[in-house]
Parts: structure tokens; C-alpha cells; sequence
């Protein structure tokens, strides 16, 4: 990959996605019971990893974009 860094885009994605799936992983393994009634549901835990998923996949356009402007700099 010839990015030296990342965008913009890709970070203010990937993070929250990447806090997403480590909270939704915590509350499918019941850390959430004593913190809040509705996060004892499963559901709170595999609502978590979808969006999770959901925005770490989209942090990958700005990353792909930001790859394809290097390469039609260079050619």
C-alpha cells in the first residue's frame, strides 16, 4: 500500500467501529448485567457487533479512495 497515512475518513470510522465490537463482544459475555437492565439483553450485545461491522467496513472506502487519487497521481 503506498498511503504514508491514513485519512481522515478511515480514523473517525475505524475507531468507533473498532470500541463498538469490543463493547458488543463485552456485553455478549454478560459484563453489562449490573450496568444498565437493558443491556442484559443479548440483543444490546449483537446490536453493538453489527454496527460495529457496519463501520469498520465503511472506514474502508476512504481508504480505497485515498489509494486510487496515489495511484492516478503516480500514472
Amino acid at each position: 500500500m503506498a498511503l504514508k497515512r491514513l485519512p481522515a475518513g478511515a480514523w473517525l470510522l475505524g475507531v468507533p467501529g473498532l470500541l463498538c465490537l469490543i463493547a458488543g463482544g463485552l456485553l455478549l459475555a454478560g459484563l453489562g448485567v449490573d450496568l444498565h437492565p437493558l443491556l442484559q439483553e443479548s440483543g444490546a450485545g449483537l446490536v453493538l457487533l453489527v454496527s460495529g461491522v457496519a463501520l469498520v467496513g465503511s472506514a474502508a472506502f476512504p481508504l480505497v479512495l485515498a489509494e486510487l487519487a496515489a495511484k492516478d497521481e503516480q500514472g
